[in-house]
């Protein structure tokens, strides 16, 4: 490239020989080299004007169409990334304002209690029926024995959904599930747990799910395990989850503290001492977890080290409330 023009090639248009000189800022030379492949086009004199205006004329029509579509490639990722970066934000916003209107009706003392209707609500699913799920079914699921006590939390989570709906503009829409998912978050964060970021966009069932899906609590280990297994989760992801029952009435700890306290408890056994209320300490299945060695290593790992518990269950909670979901927006 020179300082006042550049040379573009059209060899689809012309011959191989013909190039087109553009000078800054209007001023065109032609360079013509002739053979008889094209004798209609090019000879040995100077070419007739009509030829050379129309290939003139052609050759600007098809630059034009090539630089066009040359900028439209390149602006066409910055135009998508600026879309995709303003649906983060919209959703980043939408999540802080539920998270706030949660926390308006949400007490360390009703912790436990949100915390146990998102494991109920997102324990449903099954893998291999692709059915259950985080999906508000709980709604439709309130009198069957293993929900028994949950319409207290569920009251709290129909409080959240009404006060965003009256509060934030019609293009928020938030469902039941979504608000769940949040609310048990919110519950382990306000305990002292970790932040969990949560997704939103899920849509609801309109009708309950299966029975029957949720791991009993008379489980052993190895039942447990297949439970789990079944929805898609590991050991380890089993033994973080199950950490979750720090919270409450169980005997774990501080009832309204989320620390590490349900793994130190359970490597103690209080339940094998003779009388008293530690015999009532945790559930048969809690019990179960330290009599199997794979469980073991996950207990002994957790007790000693709290910031790979708080992980571990950040993570397998984010898995646990996408759990079948149906989304409003997929892969957003």
């Amino acid at each position: 490239m020179s300082m006042t023009g550049f040379d573009l090639s059209f060899r689809h248009l012309c011959s191989p020989y013909i190039t087109f000189r553009f000078e800054f800022p209007t001023q065109i030379r032609r360079k013509i080299t002739c053979t008889a492949i094209r004798p209609t086009i090019c000879s040995t004199s100077a070419p007739s004007t009509a030829v050379s205006d129309s290939n003139e004329n052609q050759a600007r029509t098809s630059y034009g169409r090539r630089m066009m579509i040359s900028m439209i490639a390149f602006l066409l990722p910055f135009h998508q990334s600026m879309q995709h970066s303003s649906a983060n934000a919209n959703a980043a916003d939408d999540l802080l304002f539920l998270q706030e209107e949660i926390r308006k009706v949400l007490t360390k003392g009703k912790a436990a209690g949100v915390l146990r209707l998102v494991f109920h609500d997102a324990g449903t699913y099954e893998t291999n029926e692709n059915s259950g799920g985080m999906n508000g079914s709980i709604l439709y699921e309130l009198d069957r024995p293993e929900n028994k006590g949950l319409k207290k939390s569920l009251k709290i989570i129909l409080e959240a959904k009404k006060m965003v709906e009256e509060t934030q503009p019609v293009s928020m829409s938030v469902s039941v599930s979504d608000v769940i998912a949040v609310a048990g978050a919110e519950a382990v964060s306000l305990c002292g747990g970790p932040k969990i970021p949560v997704r939103l966009g899920r849509l609801d069932s309109m009708v309950p799910d299966p029975e029957g899906k949720l791991p009993e609590e008379t489980l052993d280990a190895f039942g447990l395990k297949q439970s789990f297994k079944r929805k898609g989760f590991s050991t380890q992801e089993l033994v973080a989850l199950s950490g979750a029952h720090t919270l409450g009435s169980k005997g774990f700890g501080n009832p309204i503290i989320f620390d590490n306290s349900y793994y130190k408890v359970l490597l103690e056994k209080p339940w094998l001492s003779p009388g008293g209320m530690t015999s009532m300490v945790g559930l048969p299945s809690d019990r179960g977890l330290i009599e199997d060695d794979e469980c073991l290593r996950w207990i002994s790992k957790y007790a000693d080290d709290q910031d790979l518990f708080f992980r571990d269950f950040k993570n397998a909670y984010i898995k646990l409330v996408n759990s079948g979901a149906k989304w409003r927006r997929p892969n957003s």
